[in-house]
């Protein structure tokens, strides 16, 4: 069993930066991807960001360019950071993580453990 808990959500003006971060605990193992994922009001939850346990890393077009992921092994830490923001970076944005396999999951279903989530709000 893996337990994950997200911080650092919080409320910026468009334009702004904020950075979430991941913590995994419980039975942690560096051979998992981390993902990112994020879920608006009345929308499918929607894949963002990925790294595997090597630090190869896959985003979606929306964020590319914006956003940043990137995990310490050591602290069994994950981290996104985003740029850029824009209003419809507006989202509750969850951790979630898998066993790696030979390629980046980007399906929600693909991965196995999820974090609670923490609410991202972009003002225009």
């Amino acid at each position: 069993q893996v337990q994950l808990v997200e911080s650092g959500g919080g409320l910026v003006q468009a334009g702004g930066s904020l950075r979430l971060s991941c913590a995994a605990s419980g039975r942690t193992s560096s051979n998992y991807v981390m993902g990112w994922f994020r879920q608006a009001p009345g929308k499918e939850r929607e894949f963002v960001a990925a790294i595997s346990s090597g630090g190869s890393t896959h985003y979606a077009d929306s964020v590319k360019g914006r956003f940043t992921i990137s995990r310490d092994n050591a602290k069994n830490t994950v981290a996104l950071q985003m740029n850029s923001l824009k209003p419809e970076d507006t989202a509750v944005y969850y951790c979630a993580a898998v066993v790696a396999s030979w390629y980046i999951p980007s399906y929600d279903r693909e991965y196995r453990y999820w974090g609670q989530g923490t609410q991202v709000t972009v003002s225009s």
